[in-house]
């Protein structure tokens, strides 16, 4: 079970022993491949749009390799220390309480730093030396340098379409890891996952994920994310649980995409046509 975000730190963190297998469906030797960084003790970065599995990926593998996994959601204001740790206020002592990453070092735990590229460039600092031979933490604040137990696997995540041109990781910092790069799956394999993951009939399915690749075609929209599998199953949901066609498909697949008035209009009546 996840435990509760820390207040007083500027990460949303959830930390679980993955009991149930999530279900994945690999487009490619991802599997394969994650598993063998594994074993060499390298660092992984995960690369492509929102919605395309990563996260799931990461459960999935946590669970195959029956590592415990800590995910950190990265946002603007995360830090450094907020991963390495700090001084509180305990009673009348002061005493230093580690963060999640150094939490993983410690303990041998994979830890997935969704969206990286969002956190501030001291965080790019702290884990320099746990993606290469060294596989060690240096905590300045203590100071003590943590050793990374066996099983320790740091994990990363950014969307490079989303970043370009506003916050991109650096060549130096890409090459410290092996990258796989991860993309929405083909129409079939869609719709298998589609259907596994709602429910949803075969010809509904088919037609969720018709109208997906028919709106991500619309480059002239100027879209900054488009529609993702997870909005796909979303809607799927909505309409094995009874809610009516059009509706799930407005309120899961397109509403989420803009706020501009017309490109909803025009989403929506692309949608009408061929559900």
């Amino acid at each position: 079970m996840a435990d509760k975000p820390n207040s007083e730190s500027h990460f949303i963190l959830f930390q679980m022993h993955i009991q149930h297998q999530p279900y994945y469906r690999p487009i490619g030797k991802e599997i394969e491949v994650f598993t063998h960084c594994y074993e060499n003790k390298l660092a992984v970065l995960l690369k492509g749009p929102t919605g395309t599995g990563k996260t799931r990926f990461v459960e999935h593998m946590a669970h195959r390799l029956d590592v415990p996994l800590i995910t950190v959601a990265c946002h603007e204001e995360t830090s450094a220390i907020d991963l390495t740790g700090r001084y509180i206020l305990k009673g009348a002592e002061t005493i230093w309480q580690d963060g999640p990453l150094t939490t993983a070092v410690r303990n041998g735990s994979i830890i997935y730093l969704d969206e990286i590229a969002e956190a501030r460039p001291d965080v790019i600092v702290a884990i320099h030396s746990l993606t290469d031979h060294r596989r060690h933490l240096f905590l300045d604040k203590v100071p003590e340098e943590v050793p990374a137990a066996n099983s320790f696997m740091l994990v990363a995540s950014y969307n490079p379409g989303y970043q370009r041109g506003f916050k991109e990781l650096k060549p130096s910092t890409r090459q410290r890891f092996v990258s796989l790069a991860f993309k929405y799956p083909d129409e079939k394999l869609e719709r298998e996952i589609v259907e596994s993951e709602s429910g949803i009939e075969q010809a509904d399915a088919k037609r969720l994920v018709g109208i997906a690749n028919k709106i991500r075609n619309l480059n002239e929209l100027g879209l900054m994310e488009t529609v993702s599998t997870r909005l796909v199953v979303d809607a799927a949901k909505l309409i094995h649980s009874g809610l009516p066609k059009r509706l799930s498909v407005e309120v899961g697949m397109i509403q989420p995409l803009t706020d501009d008035d017309e490109t909803l209009a025009a989403l929506k009546d692309l949608a009408d046509l061929m559900i």
